[in-house]
């Protein structure tokens, strides 16, 4: 029998931990989603604006991951990652970043939030109100993933 430890958010498969988050934020009443949210695109690089619904519900979840896993970082840097490749016709195909707009938007809400902080020397990290927050979803998403495991094994 081993003893029981905290489950935090590098524990659990980042899908399913940013649908959960997205989940919870989409149900908060806290967390609101912007006018503009349908018409937007999130890039210069993309043609047309995201087709889900609920879009910007999941890349707020996203953008929690990645404050969460790498405190410090910045709008410049969430650009980039979530950037691509601008397809340009027949001409080569160039790096684009982000729209800052959408980003900075999810940013302030979750600090309003108190999820996250901005830090003295730029970027921003995660609160520990938003960490006890974030790392109550994984736990229960670690342990709805172990219970659909052993209902699996059951049906064996």
């Amino acid at each position: 029998m081993s003893e029981e430890r905290g489950i935090c958010v590098r524990d659990v498969a980042a899908a399913d931990f940013i649908e959960a988050y997205a989940e919870h934020l989409k149900n908060s009443d806290k967390f609101e989603l912007p006018v503009w949210s349908d018409t937007v695109k999130t890039g210069v690089f993309k043609e047309l604006a995201p087709y889900g619904d609920d879009w910007y519900y999941i890349r707020a979840a996203s953008i929690a991951r990645k404050v969460y896993l790498r405190p410090g970082i910045g709008i410049g840097m969430l650009q980039k990652w979530y950037g691509g490749g601008y397809r340009r016709g027949t001409r080569c195909v160039h790096f684009r970043k982000s729209a800052s707009g959408v980003i900075r938007s999810v940013l302030i809400q979750l600090q309003e939030m108190r999820v996250v902080e901005p830090l003295p020397d730029g970027g921003r990290r995660v609160t520990t109100v938003g960490q006890q927050d974030l790392d109550r979803i994984a736990g229960s998403v670690f342990r709805a993933g172990e219970e659909d495991e052993d209902s699996d094994s059951d049906d064996e």
